[in-house]
C-alpha cells in the first residue's frame, strides 16, 4: 500500500521494499548559482565574524540559502526556513557543495545573522565590495545615481526612540513606519546603497550620507545624481558640487522659488506664442513624439560648504509638458462644474423641507467657502437678488377670524440667478499649467535640455526597487520585531533586489547583443517573443521542475531522476553565465558543483 504525505516542497512515497523522496527544485538552483557567481557568498563571509553559536555552515552560504527561499516563497519569516531546508536538503547540499544541516538555520541563528547585517561596520563594506565587484564583473555602465526614499508600514508598538515610528505615510497613515533612503544605479535600477531610519525622519537629512558611501563605493567622480525636490535642498547641492559630481533636480514650489516660477512661466509663455521653446521629442520605433517644450538660463549659486563657501554656476530648465498641462486643465474643469453645482444647490427653489438662506452675509460667506475649496476663485462669478414675498397674517387669537386685525410680513430669501465662467481668466490659466523648473550643473555637452528631461522621466526605475521589496520579497509586514533585526532584514532583502536586477540586466544585455528573443515567458500568451523579459518571468520559467530519489527500505539510493530542462531553461541558464548542468548535476549522486566568477 503507498501512502503520501501532504508536505509544501517535498512529497514521500513509502512501500515495504522503497521509498521515494520528491523534492521541488523549481528556480531555487538557478537563484544559488546567480547568487554565487556574483560573489555574494565570499563578500558576506569576507565582512560578516563567526559567532560562537554559528555550526559548520559559513554566514555566506547561510544568507544565500535563506535568500534563495525568500526569492522562491515570497516569505520572510524566521521561523520558517528551517522546515524549508529540511524538505530541500539534497538540492541545497549539491547545488551549494556544502553540508546543510536544517539547524544552521534555526531562528536563533537567524536572528545573530540579522544583527550582523545591521551594524554598520559591517554592511557598509559589504555594500562598497558588492558595488566594486558588480561593475568589474558585469561591466555595468556607472554615470546616473538615483536617489529616493520610500516607507514601510508595520505593526509594530511605538516606543520613543525606536525604529518605527508615526510619520509622513506613502502607503498607510494609519500605522507606524520605517523608512528607506536608496541611490541606486540607472538604468539598470540596482541599489548601490541603503540606509534604514526611522519612520518619522525627513528625507531632506538623508541623501548626503548616502552619496558620500556611494561615492566610497564607486570611487570615482563625475557622478550625475538625479532625485526629487526634496534632493534639491542648497546645502545637498553644494555638497555634489565641492565632491566633483553633478545634480539633476527638480525644483519645490516653495519660497523664493514659488515667486520666481510666475516670472520663469511668464517667459515661457511668450516664448511659445512666439514659437521659440525648444521641441523636446522622444523617439520610438515607429514615430517621433514631442512631448515637451522649454527653455534654459544660468545663474550664479553661492552656498556654504565645509571648508569654504562653494560658488558655481548652475542652470535652469523651464519646462512645459502638454499631457501634464492636460491633466491640469481637466483637474480644473472638474472642479468648476463641482463648484457651480454646489453654488446652485445653495439657494434652491421653495418647497417643503428645502431651507432658504434670508441673509445676505450667510450667502456670501457660503459662496466664498466654495469657490475657496474649489480653488476657482478668479474663474467664476456668481450673480444673486433678493426676493421679498408679502404674507398678510391675522393678529391675536379667538374666534371669528373675519373681525381680528391683521398685519403683513415679509419673507426675505436670497437666489442665486447666474454662475458666469471667466472664461479670459480660465484660458490664461491653462497657459500657466504644465509648467516645472529643474537645475543643474552638467555642461550641456554632457547633459542637454531634451537629455535632461528624459532622463528625470525615469524615476519609475526606482520605484521598481521598492516594488520589488514590498511584492516578490514581501517585506511588510515585517514579521521581526527588534530594531537590529528590522534594519539586518531590510538590508538582507536589499540584496534580493540586487540579484533579481543583475539577473534581468544580464539576459536582456545578452539578448540584444545576439538580437534573439524568449519564447513561452508570457503564459498568457504562450506566441509571444520577449527581448526585454522580467527577473520574476525569468523565475517563473523555471517552474515545476522536480527531483525525485527513489532508496531501498534500507535507506541506499537506487535511482535519481530530473523533471527534464526545456531549451527555453537551458538558453537562459547559458545567457546567464551558468552551465545546465547546475540542474543535471542533481541526478548525480554525490557530485556537487561549486560557481566562481
Amino acid at each position: 500500500m503507498i501512502t503520501e504525505l501532504d508536505e509544501p516542497a517535498q512529497t514521500v512515497l513509502s512501500t515495504a521494499e522503497l521509498v521515494v523522496t520528491t523534492e521541488r527544485v523549481d528556480d531555487v538552483a538557478l537563484l544559488l548559482g546567480h547568487m554565487i557567481k556574483m560573489g555574494l557568498v565570499e563578500v558576506l563571509d569576507h565582512h560578516l565574524p563567526r559567532h560562537w553559536k554559528q555550526r559548520s555552515l559559513s554566514w555566506g552560504w547561510t544568507a544565500v540559502i535563506w535568500l534563495a527561499y525568500i526569492l522562491t516563497e515570497g516569505d520572510h519569516r524566521k521561523v520558517s526556513v528551517e522546515a524549508y531546508v529540511k524538505e530541500m536538503t539534497q538540492t541545497l547540499s549539491q547545488v551549494t557543495g556544502q553540508a546543510i544541516d536544517p539547524l544552521d538555520f534555526s531562528d536563533d541563528r537567524l536572528a545573530i545573522l540579522l544583527r550582523y547585517l545591521s551594524q554598520p561596520a559591517h554592511w557598509h563594506p559589504i555594500e562598497q565590495e558588492l558595488n566594486e565587484r558588480s561593475v568589474q564583473v558585469y561591466h555595468l555602465p556607472v554615470e546616473v545615481i538615483r536617489c529616493d526614499a520610500t516607507t514601510v508600514s508595520a505593526y509594530h508598538e511605538v516606543v520613543d526612540g525606536g525604529l518605527v515610528q508615526f510619520g509622513h505615510s506613502k502607503d498607510d497613515p494609519s500605522r507606524p513606519q520605517i523608512k528607506l533612503m536608496t541611490g541606486a544605479l540607472d538604468p539598470l535600477g540596482m541599489p548601490l546603497a541603503t540606509a534604514v531610519v526611522s519612520g518619522e525622519r525627513a528625507d531632506d537629512g538623508l541623501y548626503v550620507p548616502v552619496i558620500d558611501r556611494l561615492e566610497a563605493g564607486l570611487n570615482q567622480t563625475d557622478l550625475l545624481f538625479v532625485g526629487d525636490c526634496k534632493m534639491s535642498a542648497l546645502e545637498t547641492r553644494a555638497h555634489l558640487v565641492e565632491h566633483q559630481h553633478y545634480y539633476l533636480l527638480p525644483l519645490p514650489l516653495t519660497g523664493a522659488t514659488a515667486q520666481q516660477m510666475d516670472e520663469w512661466i511668464n517667459q515661457g509663455v511668450a516664448q511659445a506664442r512666439a514659437g521659440e521653446l525648444q521641441p523636446i521629442v522622444r523617439t520610438t520605433a515607429s514615430e517621433a513624439v514631442v512631448i515637451a517644450q522649454g527653455y534654459e538660463f544660468e545663474r550664479p549659486v553661492l552656498a556654504p560648504g565645509a571648508v569654504a563657501p562653494v560658488e558655481w554656476t548652475e542652470r535652469v530648465l523651464v519646462v512645459h509638458s502638454p499631457t501634464h498641462a492636460a491633466q491640469q486643465a481637466a483637474g480644473l474643469e472638474r472642479r468648476l462644474a463641482t463648484a457651480e453645482q454646489q453654488l446652485r444647490a445653495l439657494t434652491p427653489p421653495p418647497g417643503r423641507g428645502q431651507r432658504q438662506i434670508t441673509e445676505e452675509a450667510t450667502l456670501q460667506e457660503a459662496i466664498a467657502k466654495v469657490l475657496k475649496t474649489h480653488h476657482v476663485e478668479d474663474f467664476l462669478t456668481v450673480t444673486y437678488d433678493r426676493q421679498v414675498r408679502q404674507q398678510r397674517q391675522y393678529v391675536g387669537r379667538g374666534r371669528g377670524a373675519a373681525h381680528r386685525p391683521t398685519q403683513v410680513i415679509e419673507k426675505v430669501r436670497y437666489q442665486i440667478t447666474a454662475v458666469v465662467r471667466q472664461e479670459d481668466q480660465i484660458a490664461a490659466q491653462k497657459e500657466r499649467f504644465g509648467w516645472k523648473a529643474f537645475v543643474t550643473n552638467a555642461p550641456k555637452h554632457r547633459l542637454s535640455l531634451a537629455e535632461a528631461v528624459l532622463c528625470y522621466r525615469h524615476e519609475y526605475r526606482i520605484e521598481r526597487i521598492f516594488n520589488r521589496l514590498k511584492s516578490r520579497l514581501e517585506i511588510a509586514p515585517l514579521f521581526v520585531k527588534r530594531d537590529d533585526q528590522i534594519q539586518g532584514l531590510t538590508y538582507l532583502l536589499t540584496l534580493g533586489v540586487r540579484v533579481l536586477t543583475v539577473m534581468e540586466f544580464v539576459l536582456r544585455r545578452s539578448l540584444q547583443q545576439d538580437q534573439a528573443t524568449l519564447p513561452g515567458l508570457h503564459r498568457e500568451n504562450r506566441h509571444k517573443q520577449t527581448n526585454k523579459p522580467t527577473a520574476e518571468r525569468i523565475l517563473k520559467a523555471f517552474d515545476k521542475i522536480s527531483l525525485t530519489i527513489i532508496k531501498d527500505a534500507a535507506g541506499n539510493e537506487i535511482r535519481r531522476w530530473l523533471t527534464p530542462l526545456s531549451a527555453v531553461q537551458q538558453d537562459i541558464l547559458y545567457r546567464l553565465g551558468l552551465e545546465p548542468d547546475l540542474y543535471w548535476q542533481l541526478e548525480i549522486q554525490h557530485r556537487s558543483v561549486r560557481l566562481s566568477e
